[in-house]
């Protein structure tokens, strides 16, 4: 759950200027060069770093909150073996990869001259200026909206555990007693 919603942000991230429609009928498409280009100018690696250690912290605090709320009595040290877990799942992000998943992605949606106005927006100062304060955007507007997601999760572990609960509940089926022939 945690790996989907820092893909999520990731993809939210690089998708920022996503505001324009399919390429129009004759536009040339844009070239995995010119994308490359634009993620350059975006120093969308930087970005993508700074926006998954925000949401790294955020979701480590909302972790820290369900784990005290379920299992009162788990030690601090399971605790910290979790937050390592999740930072070896993070550290291992394969960050390139996903940029290279995200090529064809843009291609479909955007055509070269789109491309080359988000490359020019991006690098003039109020772009500039848009990708700085981009880590601070999407870490407050986690926080603003940590403890909605909380009582969702709540109620998602909740559910999950009236199925197990459930499951452990029912009467197994009595098994036949074998018939012996003599």
């Amino acid at each position: 759950m945690k790996r989907h919603s820092v893909c999520f942000a990731v993809i939210l991230l690089v998708a920022t200027a996503a505001f324009a429609q399919q390429p129009a009928p004759g536009d040339a498409p844009a070239s995995k060069e010119d994308i490359q280009k634009l993620f350059d100018v975006m120093q969308i690696h930087q970005q993508m770093r700074q926006v998954m250690d925000a949401m790294m912290k955020q979701q480590a605090i909302m972790m820290h909150q369900t784990l005290k709320q379920r299992y009162p009595q788990m030690s601090a040290e399971k605790i910290a073996r979790a937050d390592r877990l999740m930072q070896e799942t993070m550290k291992d992000m394969p960050m390139d990869a996903m940029l290279d998943d995200m090529i064809p992605i843009y291609q479909k949606h955007f055509s070269k001259t789109d491309i080359d106005a988000m490359t020019a927006f991006y690098a003039s100062p109020t772009g500039h200026k848009m990708m700085q304060e981009m880590p601070a955007l999407t870490t407050e507007s986690m926080q603003a909206s940590s403890v909605r997601m909380q009582k969702q999760m709540e109620a998602v572990m909740r559910q999950a555990e009236q199925i197990v609960n459930e499951d452990q509940e029912k009467p197994k089926p009595a098994t036949p007693p074998s018939q012996e022939k003599n």
